[in-house]
């Protein structure tokens, strides 16, 4: 999509003011009609649909038109491509690093793409990978179109002139299910650091996470293909960025939610190693439990035998796996040939061989699940987000604890379960990346939205930092929680985003205008609370940890 057909998108958005209450609602009931039973979120488009929606308008940017904006056209080792030379940056977009995964490729590991003949056009973004709900129901798809030949990147840079900038790969969120490299601008970041900004579309849903691999050799690993996906774009930068102005020895994974649970997949992956230098992961899901065999689930609803599932799945049109991905996906499980063991056994295993990282949460992460989900769905959401919390082991000790703290509010229990989730998950990973050597550090967000969602101040609800971590407050987005105006939202922008470019240069996370950012440890553990006024707090999980010391887990 080029500028004008990202402009179209937000005027269209604006146009249907969905960001109003009314039709937020309306967009709630409509996904909850589909439910079959009461509590039953499978075979329908469930209510985590809904949060999609709201991430991806909080998210993303829609920056007017510029009129100043140009091609540049450069020579690479695969070819020759022109891109756009605007703000300051170059963009090149919709790069195709594998081939389209279809027909016989279909659940298989991505293949490269390799080069080009003539000049590649770059000017606009590429296929969305195929998805339902969030915004693409929410505002259609003319300006978002999808096709499973969607595995693409976008590179923004400062510039080609034999310098070699850190490189920041950001992984997108969407619960494995939804969402684009499309929707984040790397622009700024990349002129203010000068550093090159990378995004990157992976397979979503059942076309990347399906319960596959019993059907044989052939599927081994399909658990796991989108975070394959993930691998071959570092392996495209890997052998390609040096083109851009980018260093392909300082390379930085990024990524929120599921881009988070990304980041934590990449650190668990051998095939991995060596592609990337550092990591951050922000409200990262866990790596802590097996795949599920999906086999005999998707073959008695396809009503076909074990033996012609996989031809049966190869065949059929994508609105159908769309519609199957409830019922065969595994996401963000330890497969045994791609992920091959847990986030914790990898950091710990690795040891100085493994990487620097930052991880961290958002202090009302909550909020945004409790206004968006209806209070007779909570229990059925609640079952994953308390394994988070322990590690995938019998979570029903941990849930009475919750019960008996909140016995008479239950959308303030849902709240803190998903808090606790997020937390476990980033103060684990940053605790042993201390213990085995590389270093860990641990954030918390605390700023409060200055701008209602829904009638409601969301506090530092999930998803709220991206647009710190991009530094992108003050641009048109197409649901904003902060008002860009605000000083106190404009200076923490800026030294967060300069935190992260530090932390991308030198591994590193000081001297870009915060506190000194001691390493986490379980002996002091001090956390960056990241507020109006940012500070260095100690001990700032003791209640969480108390609780969750009594109930028997051990992040």
């Amino acid at each position: 999509m080029g500028a004008r057909g990202r402009a179209r998108v937000c005027a269209q958005v604006h146009r249907r003011s969905i960001q109003t209450r009314d039709q937020l609602h309306r967009l709630r009931d409509d996904a909850l009609s589909d439910i079959r039973a009461p509590g039953d979120v499978s075979h329908t488009q469930h209510p985590i649909a809904l949060i999609l929606i709201a991430i991806v308008l909080i998210t993303s940017g829609c920056s007017p038109v510029k009129e100043d904006q140009h091609r540049v056209t450069l020579d690479t080792g695969l070819g020759s491509i022109t891109g756009l030379r605007r703000n300051g940056v170059m963009q090149f977009l919709g790069i195709r690093y594998a081939k389209a995964p279809v027909g016989d490729l279909r659940f298989m590991p991505p293949v490269a793409a390799g080069g080009w003949a003539g000049t590649l056009d770059a000017t606009t973004y590429g296929n969305w990978c195929p998805q339902q709900g969030g915004l693409a129901d929410a505002i259609g798809t003319a300006d978002r179109p999808m096709s499973e030949d969607c595995l693409v990147l976008n590179v923004v840079t400062p510039a080609q002139d034999g310098e070699a900038r850190p490189v920041l790969l950001w992984i997108h969120g969407g619960g494995h299910q939804e969402g684009s490299a499309n929707d984040y601008d790397g622009s700024r970041l990349a002129a203010q650091g000068d550093v090159v900004v990378v995004t990157i579309n992976y397979r979503l849903g059942l076309l990347g996470y399906a319960g596959l691999s019993s059907l044989g050799e052939q599927y081994a690993g399909a658990e796991s293909n989108g975070y394959r996906d993930q691998i071959l774009a570092l392996e495209w930068v890997r052998d390609h960025i040096a083109d851009y102005g980018g260093d392909p020895g300082n390379v930085t994974i990024f990524g929120e939610s599921a881009g988070g649970h990304s980041v934590l997949a990449m650190l668990a992956s051998p095939s991995a190693d060596g592609l990337y230098h550092k990591a951050i992961a922000h409200s990262p899901g866990d790596i802590a439990i097996p795949s599920e065999d999906k086999v005999p689930a998707l073959a008695e609803a396809l009503g076909v035998s074990r033996d012609a599932l996989g031809a049966t799945l190869r065949d059929l049109p994508v609105g159908k796996l769309l519609e199957l991905r409830e019922l065969g996906m595994t996401a963000g499980t330890i497969d045994g040939v791609v992920v091959t063991r847990s986030k914790n056994e990898a950091i710990v295993g690795r040891g100085m061989s493994g990487v620097p990282l930052i991880a961290g949460s958002n202090r009302d992460e909550g909020t945004l699940f409790s206004v968006l989900v209806p209070e007779s769905l909570h229990a059925a959401m609640t079952t994953g987000a308390a394994d988070m919390v322990t590690g995938g082991v019998d979570a029903e000790r941990y849930l009475a604890a919750m019960t008996s703290a909140h016995p008479e509010d239950a959308s303030a229990r849902f709240e803190q379960i998903w808090a606790d989730a997020f937390l476990a998950v980033s103060l684990s990973a940053a605790q042993r990346a201390t213990a085995a050597g590389p270093g860990g550090w641990l954030y918390r967000f605390d700023m409060e939205s200055t701008v209602p969602f829904l009638g409601s101040r969301l506090g530092a609800t999930h998803a709220a930092e991206i647009t710190f971590t991009f530094n992108t407050v003050g641009d048109d987005s197409l649901l904003n929680l902060y008002d860009g105006d605000d000083p106190d939202v404009r200076r923490l922008a800026e030294q967060w985003s300069n935190t992260i470019i530090a932390f991308a240069r030198t591994g590193t996370p000081n001297g870009a205008g915060l506190p000194e950012w001691p390493r986490y440890s379980a002996d002091d553990r001090r956390t960056l609370v990241l507020d109006t006024t940012c500070r260095i707090e100690p001990n700032l999980q003791r209640e969480r940890l108390d609780l969750w010391e009594a109930v028997g887990i051990t992040p």
